[in-house]
């Protein structure tokens, strides 16, 4: 009895232990999670020439405001977010949200993140900063669904710029088009110089599908436009097929290197003369200006894109709050910076882009900012395929890859039968 009596106080004791050491242990852990929960992690793809600068401006301006939170810049490096992006979603499948990270306004964000149940609607934090008037309802209306809103837009690109060298221009007597007659005879008297008319850098194929989305808006004019997301207008329509000759017209006064090379590459041969135009959103501007060291208005210019005067093709990078995250509190904090006149002035002439805000401070920015913003107040705002504002992600990878053959092959039918398949989709 004695022995037995022993054996009981020993499995008594074990258990004791053993529960008190896991009890520490799950301290331990609950302490170290609690520790990277209160680690404001901020998520983009911003590494570049101008958009890092920007960033590390709107962070230490946070850091001035908020020093009690810790911040950590969880930039992830490669060309329109791609690496981001799939870095990002892993993440979201695995539960591990970053504490917010960035996503274009439009599709990408609210057929994406929203509708899969991912994103905290933050209509609070747009009522607490008195927001309601001071981002235009258009804009607003990007990044809602089902009446609530669920990001906050930073900055505006615009995505239907044409630039140019000045002094091949010059040099040669020409005219900055402004149609696409006007750009096909100036490309013609481009090609018989030996000069590339028009630079593209198709490595990653969401570059030409932005030519494309370019010519769609000023054949299609924005209604007609954004009728293709909603299936209204189909892609067999015979203003859409007049719009892919156009494109398959253009392809063919690009550089044969082209897919080789990305758009850092064909703005440079922009830069060296090489190439005497090429069509990129503004952070273009950012590149040949920080990068090139190219001073605005002498050594380039910039139009919109042939026949979209009046339009505005929107690329807008916007911050939410995920689902799950353990200091929602802390990215409301880190939004309310985001959305201000301060962060957005911080921030925006030094990315190349312009503010969210419609009461941003224009002095602050370049004379393309300037007029930029001034367009922006006025134009019809058309949201960019390329960018995944327009149509959920599904459609835009089959865009991509339809209009990466067609770069190749040039079969107007092909592409317009692949991207008529992939619109059922979006129904």
């Amino acid at each position: 009895m004695k022995r037995k009596s022993i054996f009981v106080m020993l499995a008594i004791i074990l258990v004791f232990a053993l529960s008190a050491c896991s009890s520490k242990n799950s301290s331990s852990d609950g302490e170290k999670s609690k520790g990277k929960k209160e680690k404001l992690e901020i998520f983009s793809w911003w590494t570049g020439a101008g958009e890092e600068d920007g960033l590390k401006a709107l962070l230490a301006l946070f850091k001035e405001k908020h020093a009690d939170i810790s911040v950590e810049n969880a930039a992830v490096a490669g060309g329109a977010g791609t690496n981001a992006k799939a870095v990002l979603a892993s993440r979201m499948q695995g539960d591990d949200p970053p504490s917010t990270f960035q996503v274009h306004g439009g599709a990408e964000l609210n057929e994406g993140w929203v509708a899969a149940g991912k994103m905290e609607p933050i209509n609070d934090v747009y009522e607490k900063e008195g927001w309601s008037d001071k981002f235009p309802q258009s804009l607003i209306d990007m990044v809602s669904k089902d009446g609530n809103i669920y990001s906050v837009p930073v900055n505006i690109h615009r995505g239907n710029v044409l630039w140019y060298n000045k002094k091949v221009f010059e040099d040669n007597g020409l005219e900055v088009p402004k149609t696409f007659d006007e750009f096909f005879a100036v490309a013609d008297k481009l090609q018989e110089k030996g000069i590339t008319p028009l630079a593209l850098g198709d490595k990653e194929p969401w570059t030409a599908t932005q030519i494309f989305e370019n010519v769609l808006v000023a054949k299609l004019g924005v209604d007609g436009y954004n009728k293709l997301w909603t299936g209204e207008l189909a892609f067999d329509d015979p203003k859409v097929k007049e719009s892919a000759e156009i494109f398959k017209k253009m392809m063919g006064y690009i550089n044969k290197d082209h897919s080789s090379r990305n758009w850092q590459d064909a703005s440079q041969l922009v830069a060296d003369g090489d190439a005497a135009m090429n069509i990129m959103g503004d952070w273009a501007k950012g590149y040949f200006v920080n990068d090139l060291k190219l001073t605005l208005n002498e050594d380039f210019g910039y139009t919109t894109t042939p026949d979209s005067s009046g339009i505005f093709t929107v690329i807008t990078d916007t911050f939410g709050l995920p689902k799950g995250v353990g200091n929602a509190e802390d990215v409301k904090t880190f939004l309310g910076v985001l959305g201000s006149v301060e962060g957005q002035d911080a921030f925006n002439p030094l990315k190349g882009s312009i503010p969210a805000r419609v009461d941003a401070d224009t002095s602050k920015y370049d004379d393309y900012g300037k007029s930029t913003i001034e367009d922006f107040k006025t134009a019809e705002l058309a949201p960019s395929l390329a960018h995944g504002s327009a149509a959920a992600e599904g459609f835009l990878t089959k865009a991509n890859q339809a209009v990466n053959i067609f770069v190749t092959q040039l079969d107007v039918d092909s592409l317009l039968n692949s991207l008529k398949t992939a619109q059922a989709e979006l129904k």
